[in-house]
């Protein structure tokens, strides 16, 4: 029992949480790979594939949660420059092979992937922690009882309007994700108020003469906008969404665009309370993505709508469970920085599963945790990682305070002494080794 205190630190519903979304992954995905498993006429290969890969996150997980959070500070520094020379090499190059150590592959028409050194990584998902992290770091710089500092608008859209603008043209969805999640950090982060309003109402006028503007918008001429090649794509799905009519299971259209979301639709018409059973699934072998972007069909159709529930409560609890780390922090840094990942967390978990069940259109957005991935299943083990660093130290703000505690009432009973006892009740995390750079410790404290 020590060695597993010793090693899983942190908030235990968090554990808790990660490891019930990564048991559920693996039961899931072993299911909803059956195409991948007759195209590569290996039964245990995918999910060996996608297992390692939940254990190297894991390991990820292990990592940084012993890590303190001052440190993540440091990480847009690097990632930022990184990912803007990556996301420009992936709109200006639809296929590079620099003697195989760099290739670059387009697949269906959209390049987010690199390979570097066959091992192949999306630079959006480094790019969205990169601006989750720069954003917490700002908006907890010059905080005041009122206010953010009158700056931090500026920097923010700065940053965020600089790589969502070039995620875009390639991943409409992951720019809108990351923009929608910087939005409500800075609605949380106390920004000012008339500003955040006024870009959220201009970008909704925008957004909505854009959307018009497609669907007047002939294909072809849609071809020919420069890094518009998604377009075509973006409109079709904004079409079949936007129809809305209702047509009989007989004639429904689960061969053409229609496909995955009739697929999707009965998978989850066809469960019950219980659903069918782990590995029961009819579906997974006519839905294409069944591992990534339409996996919580499966979930339902195998678990029922009981198990899609718990899937959705899980993620409550994550959200819920991060306001209450940060509302136990007394910096504004560690506080908006759980929350910010938690946010990019739930918000992309809602749009996989509102896809899945008919409420958005079709964005290729996977599950976190639970949909079968490379990178985008390290990263949000990352995550994990950041969330359950700050609830280490705010557990160690906690057991300081005790401690506090304790020896005011041993000084009350004594008179003196007992202040060299102070040491033995901070916690580790109070002790562990902190930044030195001045960068890393702009923390402000809470008003």
């Amino acid at each position: 029992m020590n060695l597993i205190n010793t090693i899983f630190k942190g908030d235990k519903v968090v554990w808790m949480i990660f490891l019930m979304l990564c048991l559920i992954s693996i039961t899931e995905v072993f299911s909803a790979s059956s195409t991948l498993t007759y195209g590569t006429q290996g039964h245990w290969g995918p999910i060996t594939r996608h297992t390692m890969f939940l254990l190297g996150g894991a390991a990820f997980v292990v990592l940084l949660h012993n890590i303190p959070y001052k440190w993540f500070r440091a990480l847009p520094i690097l990632l930022i420059p990184l990912s803007v020379v990556f996301l420009l090499m992936l709109l200006f190059f639809d296929n590079l092979n620099i003697g195989g150590v760099f290739v670059i592959e387009k697949t269906n028409d959209a390049g987010r992937w690199i390979k570097l050194m066959g091992v192949p990584f999306q630079p959006s998902e480094f790019a969205k922690m990169a601006i989750i992290i720069l954003t917490a770091s700002i908006l907890s710089k010059g905080q005041t009882e009122e206010e953010a500092n009158p700056n931090a608008f500026k920097w923010i859209m700065g940053s965020t309007a600089l790589i969502c603008l070039l995620i875009m043209p390639e991943n409409y969805s992951t720019a809108f994700l990351l923009f929608g999640t910087v939005y409500l950090m800075m609605i949380i982060g106390r920004v000012n108020t008339r500003k955040v309003v006024l870009l959220g109402g201009t970008l909704l006028s925008a957004g909505i003469i854009v959307v018009l503007s497609l669907l007047v918008t002939t294909d072809s001429t849609l071809e020919k906008i420069p890094m518009g090649h998604r377009l075509t794509t973006v409109k079709h799905r904004i079409e079949n969404f936007a129809k809305g009519e209702k047509v009989p299971a007989a004639k429904y259209d689960i061969q053409g665009d229609g496909a995955q979301v009739g697929h999707a639709r009965i998978a989850i018409a066809s469960s019950n309370i219980l659903g069918k059973g782990p590995g029961n699934s009819v579906e997974r072998d006519f839905l294409s993505q069944a591992y990534s972007d339409f996996i919580f069909a499966i979930v339902i159709e195998e678990l029922g709508l009981i198990g899609g529930f718990f899937v959705v409560f899980l993620y409550i609890c994550l959200l819920i469970r991060a306001g209450r780390i940060a509302q136990k922090c007394d910096k504004t840094f560690p506080a908006f920085l759980v929350l910010g990942v938690a946010l990019l967390l739930v918000v992309q978990a809602t749009f996989n599963m509102g896809v899945a069940v008919g409420i958005f259109p079709v964005t290729g957005q996977p599950l976190p945790l639970i949909s079968r991935g490379g990178t985008s299943t390290i990263v949000n083990c990352i995550y994990i990682g950041m969330i359950l660093s700050v609830s280490r130290y705010t557990a160690g703000l906690e057991e300081a305070a005790l401690a506090n505690a304790e020896l005011v009432e041993m000084k009350t009973e004594d008179g003196e002494g007992g202040e060299e006892q102070n040491d033995s009740f901070v916690s580790e995390a109070q002790t562990a080794i902190e930044p030195t750079a001045v960068i890393l410790n702009e923390d402000s404290e809470l008003k």
